[in-house]
């Protein structure tokens, strides 16, 4: 499987786009510690952050029996580079702006 491969089926489930939204406001979390702020049992948990950490998404350091996981982005800001890269930034960052605003009304 190619990387972006990897990368893209792993952002597919909003399971696991959940986890690397716990460790980008929380990074080096334990899975004790992400099983308490989402409604997953440990071992839909520890299976979410296997297939991240597969495609390089999420890197894993120990602190003595402690397993720490953390948020890789560089895999993110390549398939950004390869796919928005081409268009031009301001073009879309308006879109962007233009979708949110009406999609949150005041």
């Amino acid at each position: 499987m190619h990387d972006s491969d990897a990368v893209f089926k792993a952002l597919a489930d909003p399971g696991r786009r959940r986890l690397l939204d716990a460790l980008r406001d929380d990074d080096g979390q334990t899975l004790s510690q992400m099983c308490e702020h989402l409604e997953m049992s440990r071992q839909a948990v520890s299976q979410h952050l296997a297939i991240l950490e597969s495609a390089n998404l999420v890197t894993v350091v120990w602190r003595g029996r402690e397993k720490l996981h953390y948020l890789n982005p560089v895999p993110l800001f390549e398939v950004g580079e390869r796919w928005i890269r081409r268009f031009e930034r301001s073009r879309l960052r308006a879109l962007h702006d233009l979708k949110r605003k009406l999609e949150d009304p005041p």
